[in-house]
């Protein structure tokens, strides 16, 4: 799924989708993990713990996340049963890495640079596993 739209000033799966969509999505992703596929009606019920949404709105926003390709859907009977995709690790994982070959398309060095002004603050072990890939590319491989 190539990155379509990408929200700077959001945050989470806000940056990727609209605010029910992401809500939607991780109600989703959390039936994956427990291997459910889940109902245009479990969804309802599950986003109404928060407050009330219509249940056309929910059919509409889930039936574009198919038509969109970050969901499936089977057919079971007169009831519709969702899943992702694929798991929401692999969605984030994805995601960044098609942003982070879109900086580089399009700012090449400026970004590498600002990626590195970003270092001082992280993790050693983030510092290690770089130092690590950045050796491997010296060599080759």
């Amino acid at each position: 799924m190539k990155l379509q739209h990408f929200k700077m000033k959001e945050s989470g799966l806000n940056r990727f989708f609209g605010p029910l969509e992401a809500k939607i999505m991780d109600i989703l992703w959390d039936g994956r993990e427990h291997e459910n596929e889940l109902s245009i009606k479990d969804v309802q019920q599950k986003l109404e713990a928060d407050k009330q949404v219509n249940f056309n709105t929910v059919m509409t926003v889930m039936n574009r996340l198919v038509e969109k390709g970050f969901l499936e859907k089977r057919a079971a009977g007169r009831t519709s049963l969702f899943q992702p995709v694929q798991s929401k690790h692999d969605f984030m994982n994805n995601q960044s890495k098609e942003l982070t070959h879109e900086l580089m398309e399009e700012f090449g060095p400026l970004a590498v640079s600002h990626m590195l002004d970003e270092l001082e603050d992280v993790d050693p072990a983030l510092l290690e596993k770089l130092e690590e890939k950045i050796n491997l590319l010296k060599k080759g491989k």
